[in-house]
């Protein structure tokens, strides 16, 4: 009997010592870390809001200048508990104004914090590590360049298991994928390959478009197959809609329909936009008219997704 007890004891130790090595924090390597440069604050405005920084880090109902002030606050109301968006402002002390470029990247790509702690997906990190080191480097070059703003934001309100931050590395192991989503456009779509692959990746990486239209499953991860088809409202009552081509819904649409939506804020039928999607979408008016075009052009051309069954 004791020899029983010895050796599940000792099945325990192994099995803590193997969840706790892959439970760690990731970084990028040396050679990709080697390889960031600092980029330029110009291009970079257009990165911030192709990634929407403002809507979560800015104060709630910030217009023009203030949507610069990166303090924080913003509540995120979800079932696994509320997330609070913290200070992303230059403040050296209580921003992030004195993190280097690795640091930022390791942040935007691996979701881990410069003391090396797992940020939570409530940060898109998974999208964000899709997005190329140039646009990296771009976006911190711009973000040293806004208004510093003291003082922190209040602190995560999760109950347990969510409040154990190491556990997420074993979640990003599961759904921390930097690869595309879609491999290639449909076939039988013609569309401009170059401009698709630029839509993908707005879309997929700064864009995280995925983050609100794709269902997830139990565990909080983005269910892939179902990729822009549609979930539940991720902070309250209601659904994001499909935004594939899905006949008689979205797919009705023509490229320019959508691309005139993200610059306007007008649908086909002269509906406005309403909800969270106001911010998107005036974010998406900041963009050139040809990214506007490229995220069209994407979405015409990606695979439709199945209506769940009830």
């Amino acid at each position: 009997m004791k020899k029983a007890v010895y050796a599940l004891a000792a099945l325990a130790v192994v099995a803590g010592g193997v969840g706790w090595v892959l439970s760690a924090p990731t970084t990028m390597s040396d050679a990709e870390a080697s390889a960031l440069q600092e980029g330029d604050a110009t291009r970079g405005e257009l990165v911030f809001w192709a990634g929407g920084c403002a809507s979560c880090h800015a104060a709630k109902g910030a217009k023009g200048e203030d949507l610069l002030k990166l303090g924080g606050g913003l509540r995120l109301e979800t079932p696994f508990g509320v997330f609070v968006a913290p200070n992303i402002s230059s403040d050296k002390t209580d921003g992030i104004g004195a993190w280097s470029l690795v640091d930022f990247a390791n942040a935007m790509t691996h979701g881990t914090s410069p003391d090396g702690e797992n940020y939570y997906p409530a940060f898109p990190f998974t999208s964000y590590a899709r997005m190329n080191g140039g646009d990296l480097g771009d976006l911190h070059a711009y973000l040293q360049t806004l208004p510093a703003v003291s003082g922190k934001a209040p602190p995560h309100e999760l109950g347990f298991p969510f409040n154990i931050r190491r556990g997420l590395g074993l979640w990003k192991r599961m759904f921390l994928d930097p690869s595309p989503v879609i491999a290639a456009p449909v076939a039988g779509v013609e569309t401009d390959l170059a401009l698709w692959e630029r839509g993908r990746y707005l879309v997929e990486g700064p864009g995280h478009c995925g983050e609100c239209h794709t269902s997830r499953d139990f565990a909080g991860g983005l269910q892939l197959a179902r990729w822009l088809g549609g979930a539940p409202a991720p902070t309250g009552d209601g659904k994001i809609p499909d935004i594939t081509p899905v006949e008689g819904g979205f797919g009705s649409w023509s490229a320019a329909d959508i691309a005139y939506y993200l610059e306007s804020g007008f649908t086909p039928e002269y509906d406005s936009v309403g909800g969270e999607m106001v911010h998107v979408q005036e974010n998406m008016a900041r963009l050139p008219s040809s990214d506007r075009e490229a995220i069209a052009a994407y979405l015409k051309a990606i695979p439709v997704v199945a209506p769940e069954s009830n």
